[in-house]
């Protein structure tokens, strides 16, 4: 299979460093030529399954502004310019939740969508965590920190209790795979 191309790319909109929204032009294998493609340029961000030595699931109850009300949450965030995936899931996991680990899988990543772009989530897993400092999130929502059994965690997906997408992806992957 043949790739779009792209001609042009103009930018309509700058709320850096959090959204770019940008005009393509793009060219289609068949020779078709399409104006005014929109394309979301936002940065892209980890999310970390983090399972702690007893084999509890740490993850957050908040509120968050895109979805309406409550949420269950991964720890995660974005990744900083020049930063590497890896170390920013570190960084998050510790400053989220104050807990670290040895024991790290790159579970993959993921364009969020496939045909306007708006960044790429890093998903990772980290394996017997355990508590080094309290926390120190900078997030603006309220959160709580839970521990949820499997037990839990399998209901919470099945009800669709991580209501953004790569948290309910990056869960029931980490059910597949523990």
């Amino acid at each position: 299979m043949e790739i779009w191309e792209t001609l042009n790319r103009e930018l309509a909109l700058d709320m850096s460093p959090f959204l770019k929204v940008e005009s393509h032009t793009v060219k289609l294998p068949d020779g078709q030529i399409i104006n005014d493609w929109p394309w979301l340029e936002s940065p892209s961000f980890v999310n970390i399954a983090a399972i702690t030595q007893d084999e509890e699931f740490l993850c957050f109850r908040q509120v968050k502004y895109g979805v309406g009300g409550q949420t269950l949450a991964p720890a995660g965030g974005y990744i900083v310019p020049g930063e590497q995936p890896m170390a920013a899931a570190k960084r998050e996991l510790l400053e989220e939740t104050g807990y670290e680990s040895y024991h790290w899988e790159n579970m993959g990543e993921f364009v969020v969508d496939g045909n306007r772009g708006n960044g790429v989530a890093h998903f990772f897993l980290a394996r017997e965590v355990y508590q080094v400092l309290e926390p120190d999130a900078d997030d603006l929502e309220t959160q709580e920190l839970l521990k949820l059994s499997r037990a839990e965690l399998e209901a919470a997906v099945a009800r669709g209790a991580f209501k953004v997408l790569p948290w309910q992806a990056i869960m029931a992957m980490t059910l597949l795979r523990w």
